[in-house]
């Protein structure tokens, strides 16, 4: 099966859609010729949403399971989760292109696909406003569309120039904390070098919960030590909790967060995938934290509502 997918896609790349073959480096650092965008296979939902900001929905052939935005892309052929890919399911859908944001996994996968007929490249995470800049840039230059990639990039840059003017000073930022899961009672907690952490920096907020790194079981004692103004949390699935739950955990009962019953629910891929809508989401996170703040006047945009 395996080698019969390999082969087919080796053969759509040789026949595919005429364009001019130009080389890009990726995350990893491989060059990747690159000839043939006409099928892409986006794996994250960042890579998904700049795609579909570019217009380019059409040449989208499949997903992965974090590319919930917009809700149309759910439509689309499915690859599975990012982080547990199978070569075989993603080589099934004939690809000409496999965009993968970094991270994707896990490595035995990763390293197939690199060695596949198709061109995979590995597309650079953001961690700051001009990562996230630079990675709308890349991807629209691996698709051949520098132009289009060059205005939308310039529309999210101000947008995040918009955010960052607002941001309080550093000794007026509130503390927040965010809570991946409160299942089994103990909450989840995000540390410093998460993408959590990045956007909470975007939005000139402090992360509570320093001197940890990835996300962690918190225990009752460094709660209560990071005393967070603010819990934020994602709306969806199985990481949701309310906020009589919240604050009834022993973790946050005596914080300030607690005090003023302050939950920051918003949707976990606009919040953390650091992609288009980042600016908006950023937006969003200072108005549930600072909301006696005036909030940043970043607009709606084409790319950040799920419409046509």
């Amino acid at each position: 099966m395996f080698r019969l997918a390999l082969a087919l896609s080796a053969a759509l790349f040789a026949t595919g859609a005429a364009a001019e073959q130009r080389t890009i480096v990726d995350a990893a650092g491989r060059s990747v010729p690159i000839a043939d965008t006409s099928r892409i296979v986006a794996i994250g939902g960042a890579v998904t949403e700049i795609l579909y900001a570019l217009r380019l929905e059409d040449r989208i052939v499949a997903v992965d399971l974090t590319s919930d935005f917009p809700e149309r892309a759910q439509q689309k052929a499915s690859v599975g989760y990012m982080r547990t890919l199978s070569p075989e399911g993603v080589l099934s859908v004939a690809p000409s292109l496999v965009l993968a944001i970094e991270g994707s996994g896990p490595k035995e996968a990763i390293d197939v696909l690199e060695k596949a007929s198709v061109p995979f490249v590995l597309v650079p995470e953001a961690h700051d406003a001009a990562g996230v800049v630079a990675k709308i840039r890349f991807v629209a230059d691996v698709v051949g569309e520098h132009e289009k990639g060059k205005a939308l990039a310039n529309a999210v840059a101000a947008d995040l120039a918009t955010v960052a003017a607002s941001r309080p000073p550093q000794d007026q930022r509130r503390k927040a904390i965010f809570v991946l899961s409160m299942a089994g009672g103990g909450p989840m907690v995000a540390g410093e070098g998460t993408s959590a952490a990045d956007v909470f920096a975007l939005a000139g907020v402090q992360n509570a919960l320093t001197g940890v790194t990835g996300y962690k079981a918190a225990n009752e004692e460094a709660s209560m030590q990071a005393m967070p103004d603010a819990v934020v949390m994602m709306s969806r699935g199985e990481h949701v909790a309310n906020a009589d739950e919240v604050f009834a955990s022993a973790a946050f009962a005596g914080t300030p967060a607690a005090h003023d019953k302050r939950l920051v629910v918003l949707p976990g891929e606009y919040l953390l995938g650091l992609g288009p809508r980042t600016a908006q989401a950023a937006r969003d996170l200072f108005v549930g934290i600072y909301p006696d703040r005036p909030p940043p006047a970043v607009p709606e945009r084409p790319w950040s509502t799920d419409t046509e």
